[in-house]
């Protein structure tokens, strides 16, 4: 299957979550990754600027109408919902909280869902409320591959235990194991 684009949804603990996936993943990584991170509005970049400084994949926070390109890693921006349109570009909104969050995790991967279908890798990692579960069923529902990090190597297990009680979520791995699913899926690509 090729893939043309991952979402990933992270809360609590998820820097380091990330942190970790993005110093594994090599240069010529070129799925496109769109992040949602629960973050306080009043957040600056700084935990940007330490992702990028792992390796040599762009991350950046993604701009409304922006084109999503491949090789490029996108987070949304601090009290600005993320959604992907369907000419594959992004739409920022300050619409009403979702989850008791904004961004939140489930508006990304619904809209993501609807543009990729069976083409789309959802994955929900470390996070303390249930932001993401809906989203990743409705990946499940148009096709797409769904990961959940395996609640028991959570910084915050409420997230991904929320997923898998929901949904027969396709992998349940550490992350680790999706790092290792990640490059594997790329590899199968090329």
């Amino acid at each position: 299957m090729n893939y043309e684009a991952i979402v990933i949804g992270v809360s609590s603990g998820g820097l380091n979550a990330l942190k970790f996936l993005f110093s594994y993943l090599p240069e010529n990584f070129r799925i496109p990754v769109i992040i949602v991170q629960h973050i306080n509005r009043h957040s600056d970049s700084n935990w940007i600027k330490i992702l990028n400084n792992l390796n040599s994949i762009h991350i950046k926070e993604a701009d409304e109408k922006e084109t999503i390109e491949p090789g490029k890693v996108y987070i949304a921006p601090p009290n600005y919902h993320l959604m992907i349109e369907n000419d594959r570009t992004f739409s920022l909104t300050i619409d009403e909280l979702v989850n008791f969050a904004r961004p939140s995790i489930d508006v990304l991967f619904e809209s993501a869902a609807e543009v990729y279908n069976n083409k789309l890798i959802g994955i929900v990692l470390t996070g303390s409320n249930s932001d993401g579960t809906k989203g990743l069923k409705r990946i499940k529902n148009h096709g797409g591959l769904t990961i959940a990090q395996d609640p028991a190597t959570a910084e915050s297990p409420q997230m991904p235990a929320s997923a898998i009680a929901s949904i027969q979520v396709d992998h349940i791995l550490s992350l680790g194991g999706i790092k290792d699913l990640l490059i594997k899926i790329a590899g199968d690509i090329d």
